[in-house]
C-alpha cells in the first residue's frame, strides 16, 4: 500500500465517520423533538390533573353540604314524627272525651 492509497483509505474512513456523526446528530435531533413532545404532554397532563383536583374539591364541598342537609332533614323528620304521635294521642283523648260526652248527653236526655 503506497501513500496515496493510504490517504484515500483514511479519507474514506473520515467520510464514513462524518456520515455516522451526521446520522447521530439527526437521531439526537429526533430524540430531542420527541423529548419536547413528551414534556408538552406531561405539562398538559399536569394541568388536567390540577383541573380534576379542583373539580374533586368542589364535589367534596357539595357532598359535605348534602350530608349536612341530610342530617337536618333527618332531624326534622324525627321532630315531625314525634309531633304526629302527639297529635294522634291528643285525637284519641278527644275521641274518648267526645264519646263520654255523648254518653252523658244520652243519659241526660233519658233522665228527662
Amino acid at each position: 500500500m503506497d501513500n496515496q492509497e493510504f490517504q484515500r483509505l483514511v479519507l474514506e474512513k473520515l467520510d464514513n465517520l462524518t456520515e455516522g456523526q451526521q446520522n447521530l446528530e439527526k437521531r439526537q435531533s429526533s430524540l430531542e423533538k420527541g423529548q419536547n413532545s413528551l414534556l408538552e404532554r406531561q405539562t398538559s397532563l399536569e394541568e388536567g390533573q390540577l383541573s380534576l383536583k379542583k373539580e374533586v374539591e368542589n364535589i367534596n364541598k357539595k357532598l359535605d353540604a348534602v350530608v349536612e342537609q341530610t342530617a337536618n332533614l333527618t332531624e326534622f323528620k324525627q321532630q315531625v314524627l314525634t309531633e304526629l304521635q302527639d297529635i294522634n294521642s291528643n285525637i284519641s283523648r278527644i275521641e274518648i272525651a267526645t264519646a263520654d260526652n255523648w254518653s252523658d248527653i244520652a243519659r241526660l236526655k233519658a233522665a228527662k
